[in-house]
Protein backbone atom coordinates (compact mmCIF):
# COMPACT_ATOMS: atom_id res chain seq x y z
CA UNK A 1 0.00 0.00 0.00
CA UNK A 2 1.19 3.43 -1.05
CA UNK A 3 2.29 5.92 1.82
CA UNK A 4 0.44 9.32 0.47
CA UNK A 5 2.42 11.20 2.45
CA UNK A 6 5.62 10.26 0.89
CA UNK A 7 4.55 11.69 -2.70
CA UNK A 8 6.65 14.83 -3.15
CA UNK A 9 4.73 16.55 -5.70
CA UNK A 10 8.59 17.43 -6.72
CA UNK A 11 9.20 13.74 -7.58
CA UNK A 12 11.90 13.01 -4.42
CA UNK A 13 9.65 10.08 -3.39
CA UNK A 14 10.07 10.12 0.54
CA UNK A 15 10.12 6.68 0.91
CA UNK A 16 13.70 6.74 0.13
CA UNK A 17 14.50 9.94 1.95
CA UNK A 18 17.46 10.23 4.90
CA UNK A 19 15.87 12.78 6.26
CA UNK A 20 12.92 10.54 6.71
CA UNK A 21 14.95 7.68 7.62
CA UNK A 22 16.87 9.72 10.44
CA UNK A 23 13.48 11.05 11.81
CA UNK A 24 11.50 7.38 11.72
CA UNK A 25 14.17 6.02 13.38
CA UNK A 26 15.08 9.20 15.72
CA UNK A 27 18.98 9.01 14.87
CA UNK A 28 20.04 12.53 15.91
CA UNK A 29 23.76 11.65 14.63
CA UNK A 30 22.49 11.11 11.35
CA UNK A 31 20.16 14.31 11.61
CA UNK A 32 23.28 16.42 12.19
CA UNK A 33 24.94 14.78 9.68
CA UNK A 34 21.79 15.84 7.03
CA UNK A 35 21.73 19.02 8.38
CA UNK A 36 25.41 20.14 7.87
CA UNK A 37 25.43 18.64 4.23
CA UNK A 38 22.63 20.68 3.95
CA UNK A 39 24.24 23.91 5.55
CA UNK A 40 27.46 23.79 3.58
CA UNK A 41 24.97 23.33 0.11
CA UNK A 42 22.14 25.92 0.82
CA UNK A 43 23.09 29.09 2.19
CA UNK A 44 21.20 31.28 4.67
CA UNK A 45 20.00 28.29 6.58
CA UNK A 46 22.47 28.10 9.37
CA UNK A 47 20.05 29.22 11.62
CA UNK A 48 18.45 25.72 11.08
CA UNK A 49 18.31 22.60 13.56
CA UNK A 50 17.91 19.31 13.46
CA UNK A 51 14.56 19.72 15.36
CA UNK A 52 13.94 22.20 12.04
CA UNK A 53 14.70 18.86 9.51
CA UNK A 54 12.62 16.64 10.76
CA UNK A 55 10.22 14.88 8.76
CA UNK A 56 7.70 11.58 8.03
CA UNK A 57 7.10 13.00 4.28
CA UNK A 58 6.38 16.08 2.44
CA UNK A 59 2.52 15.80 2.57
CA UNK A 60 2.58 14.64 6.23
CA UNK A 61 1.60 16.27 9.53
CA UNK A 62 5.51 16.65 10.64
CA UNK A 63 7.49 18.35 7.48
CA UNK A 64 10.80 19.22 7.05
CA UNK A 65 11.79 23.24 6.98
CA UNK A 66 12.26 22.54 3.31
CA UNK A 67 9.44 21.07 2.82
CA UNK A 68 7.81 23.97 4.58
CA UNK A 69 9.19 26.81 2.16
CA UNK A 70 9.01 24.42 -1.07
CA UNK A 71 8.18 26.38 -4.28
CA UNK A 72 7.74 23.35 -6.04
CA UNK A 73 4.99 22.29 -3.71
CA UNK A 74 3.52 25.49 -3.96
CA UNK A 75 3.42 26.32 -7.37
CA UNK A 76 1.50 22.93 -7.71
CA UNK A 77 -0.72 23.57 -5.23
CA UNK A 78 -1.86 27.11 -6.91
CA UNK A 79 -2.05 24.99 -10.16
CA UNK A 80 -4.76 22.47 -7.79
CA UNK A 81 -2.32 19.50 -9.10
CA UNK A 82 -0.41 16.68 -7.11
CA UNK A 83 2.45 17.25 -8.74
CA UNK A 84 5.23 18.06 -11.54
CA UNK A 85 4.15 14.61 -13.26
CA UNK A 86 1.12 16.28 -14.28
CA UNK A 87 2.47 19.74 -15.29
CA UNK A 88 3.02 20.24 -18.95
CA UNK A 89 5.75 23.28 -18.08
CA UNK A 90 8.12 20.74 -16.23
CA UNK A 91 11.21 20.72 -16.28
CA UNK A 92 10.90 24.93 -15.40
CA UNK A 93 12.15 27.66 -13.23
CA UNK A 94 11.75 25.81 -10.04
CA UNK A 95 13.19 22.60 -11.14
CA UNK A 96 15.79 24.62 -12.64
CA UNK A 97 17.16 26.21 -9.15
CA UNK A 98 16.37 23.48 -7.36
CA UNK A 99 19.69 24.11 -4.68
CA UNK A 100 20.58 20.75 -3.82
CA UNK A 101 22.31 19.03 -7.53
CA UNK A 102 21.61 15.10 -6.64
CA UNK A 103 18.04 16.36 -5.93
CA UNK A 104 17.71 18.03 -9.48
CA UNK A 105 19.41 15.36 -10.96
CA UNK A 106 17.11 12.74 -9.40
CA UNK A 107 13.91 15.05 -10.37
CA UNK A 108 14.77 15.45 -13.81
CA UNK A 109 15.07 11.58 -13.48
CA UNK A 110 11.88 10.56 -11.53
CA UNK A 111 9.07 13.50 -13.04
CA UNK A 112 9.09 11.46 -16.73
CA UNK A 113 9.12 8.67 -15.50
CA UNK A 114 6.36 8.80 -12.97
CA UNK A 115 4.40 10.51 -15.62
CA UNK A 116 4.66 7.32 -18.10
CA UNK A 117 4.19 4.83 -15.53
CA UNK A 118 1.89 5.98 -13.02
CA UNK A 119 2.48 6.53 -9.44
CA UNK A 120 2.41 2.55 -8.22
CA UNK A 121 5.22 1.44 -10.75
CA UNK A 122 7.26 5.00 -10.05
CA UNK A 123 7.02 4.64 -5.87
CA UNK A 124 7.77 0.48 -6.72
CA UNK A 125 10.72 1.77 -8.58
CA UNK A 126 11.97 4.13 -6.39
CA UNK A 127 12.07 2.16 -3.71
CA UNK A 128 13.95 -0.86 -5.55
CA UNK A 129 16.40 1.42 -7.03
CA UNK A 130 17.68 2.27 -3.10
CA UNK A 131 18.93 -1.02 -2.51
CA UNK A 132 22.58 -2.04 -2.09
CA UNK A 133 23.70 -4.31 -4.83
CA UNK A 134 25.93 -6.21 -2.44
CA UNK A 135 24.43 -6.98 0.45
CA UNK A 136 20.37 -6.07 -0.08
CA UNK A 137 20.34 -3.20 3.07
CA UNK A 138 18.11 -0.45 1.87
CA UNK A 139 19.73 2.91 1.24
CA UNK A 140 18.42 6.91 1.24
CA UNK A 141 18.17 8.57 -1.81
CA UNK A 142 21.99 10.30 -2.29
CA UNK A 143 23.89 7.63 -0.41
CA UNK A 144 27.62 7.13 -1.58
CA UNK A 145 28.44 4.33 0.49
CA UNK A 146 26.16 1.29 2.00
CA UNK A 147 26.52 1.74 5.74
CA UNK A 148 25.88 -2.22 6.47
CA UNK A 149 28.83 -3.39 4.14
CA UNK A 150 30.35 -0.07 3.06
CA UNK A 151 30.12 -1.13 -0.70
CA UNK A 152 30.40 2.61 -2.78
CA UNK A 153 26.76 3.00 -4.58
CA UNK A 154 25.57 5.11 -7.25
CA UNK A 155 21.85 4.79 -7.37
CA UNK A 156 20.50 8.13 -8.33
Amino acid sequence: MINEAFLAPCGLYCGVCGVYYATRDDNSKFLEKLLHFYQSTISGIDHLTIEDLKCRGCLSDQISFFCRVCAIKECTREKDIAGCHQCGEFPCTHIENFPVPVGKKVILRAIPYWRDHGTEQWVAEEELRYVCPSCGHQLFRGAKRCNECRTTVDLD
